[in-house]
């Protein structure tokens, strides 16, 4: 058995359970009612997987009509991958799963009454609620950077019109210019992205534009896989990529879009493309209903991811306080088959399982040069504790990554799979 195949495996393995945990319902009875609000990793899981229990009535909110994924998107930004090929539609989950999709944005969260209130006026209650929001941007936290400032300097970190923003920027640049990324302080969605990011433009800037630089600007002064990325940069990319802690420059306090300049607290950056990423909080929905604590993230039970502070409503993805799981679309897709198995039991009497936690992704360093982790997790103490950990080594054979690489392209696959339906 490969290791992608024990990945599939693994990703796949939860419709099994869920077959098991369906329990009987008598004819003419009422199905409870399940609402899930947000269209991403987290949200189309727990939707497909409550689904496909066929004890339940499920519907999901999602005013877009695909999503992109994050993960992958900075292929497409080394010209590697279409965006057409990172976009999925929901109407195999209709069609397939039975789910009822409705095609606006939810405005609000009665707690107390069980409802959420929609684009137009409409109400949906409910019985369970599961919220996948994602990510909302921090703003004010960077002088002069707000939405319109996105347009002209763009973070690119919700795949889709932004990553096409800056892959144009990327394309008209000329050579020798200086493509400046502002990485921000944890959490954020997606530890390496940033550094898989830079590896990714300095592989297209190796073939077409040869003479430019990479400038990192980070809140930091260490990264996630630090080691495997500096490594690859001295080999595929040398002298190309600098890397800038914050001991050195300090965090990114403002910006300047009319000369395209990242203002530190140490020195002012001019850059010829500048991809500024943001601190970031939960999606904003989260905040108005009461389900983000001081930190600006959600506090969930580890076991259910019900929330702490609002009675049945679960929390899925970027949007919550993990403990040791990263913001990630494979800790979004496990966490929602936890959650949903957990609400299945409460709603319908099922089994109740122990949740089994996972996180596994790819990173590419260069196209035939990729990394890979694969980490279990399990609740203990009231937090999400690491069990066992694999991730990739320095000094790995060329084979090695060149079959990473190729195997990160199955995973892909089977991973939205399993997801979209």
């Amino acid at each position: 058995m490969t290791d992608w195949t024990r990945r599939r495996i693994c990703c796949l393995g939860g419709g099994i359970l869920m077959a098991a945990a369906a329990p009987h319902i008598a004819r003419g009875q009422s199905r409870p009612r399940v609402v899930v609000i947000g269209g991403g990793i987290g949200g189309a899981t727990a939707a497909r997987y409550l689904a496909d229990l066929k004890t339940l009535d499920v519907t999901l909110i999602e005013p877009k009509p695909n999503h992109v994924t994050c993960f992958f998107s900075n292929l497409y930004l080394a010209g590697l991958r279409s965006l057409a090929s990172l976009t999925f539609g929901f109407e195999a989950l209709a069609e397939r799963h039975g789910i009822t999709v409705i095609r606006k944005a939810a405005t609000a969260i009665d707690a107390t009454a069980r409802v959420v209130s929609l684009q137009g006026g409409s109400r949906l209650a409910y019985d369970r609620l599961v919220l996948a929001p994602g990510i909302a941007f921090k703003f004010g936290e960077i002088a002069g950077y707000d939405d319109a400032a996105a347009e002209v300097m763009p973070h690119a970190w919700n795949a889709g019109p932004q990553s096409d923003v800056l892959r144009r920027q990327l394309e008209s640049m000329e050579d020798g210019g200086v493509f400046a990324i502002a990485a921000p302080q944890n959490p954020f969605r997606c530890p390496p992205a940033p550094y898989e990011r830079a590896s990714l433009v300095a592989y297209y800037f190796k073939q077409f534009k040869p003479k430019s630089k990479i400038l990192i600007l980070d809140a930091k002064d260490q990264f996630s896989g630090q080691e495997l990325f500096e490594d690859a940069w001295s080999r595929h990319y040398p002298g190309m990529i600098e890397w800038l802690p914050a001991q050195f420059i300090g965090k990114t306090k403002g910006v300047h879009v009319a000369t395209c300049s990242v203002i530190t607290e140490s020195q002012t950056f001019k850059a010829a493309v500048a991809n500024v990423i943001p601190p970031q909080k939960a999606g904003l929905i989260a905040e108005r209903a009461g389900l983000t604590d001081s930190t600006g993230w959600c506090p969930v039970d580890p076991v259910t991811f019900e929330s702490t502070l609002q009675p049945a409503i679960h929390l899925v993805g970027d949007a919550i306080i993990g403990g040791d799981m990263p913001k990630s679309a494979f800790s979004a897709n496990s966490q929602a088959k936890a959650c949903a198995f957990a609400i299945a039991a409460s709603l319908t009497g099922s089994p109740r399982f122990p949740p089994h936690l996972f996180n596994s992704c790819y990173t590419f360093l260069a196209p035939d040069d990729a990394f890979t982790n694969a980490i279990t997790f399990a609740p203990e103490g009231g937090s999400i504790k690491t069990v066992k950990m694999f991730i990739s080594k320095v000094g790995e054979s060329a084979e090695v990554r060149r079959r990473m690489a190729h195997q990160a392209v199955g995973w892909y696959s089977a991973f939205t799979a399993d997801v979209f339906g």
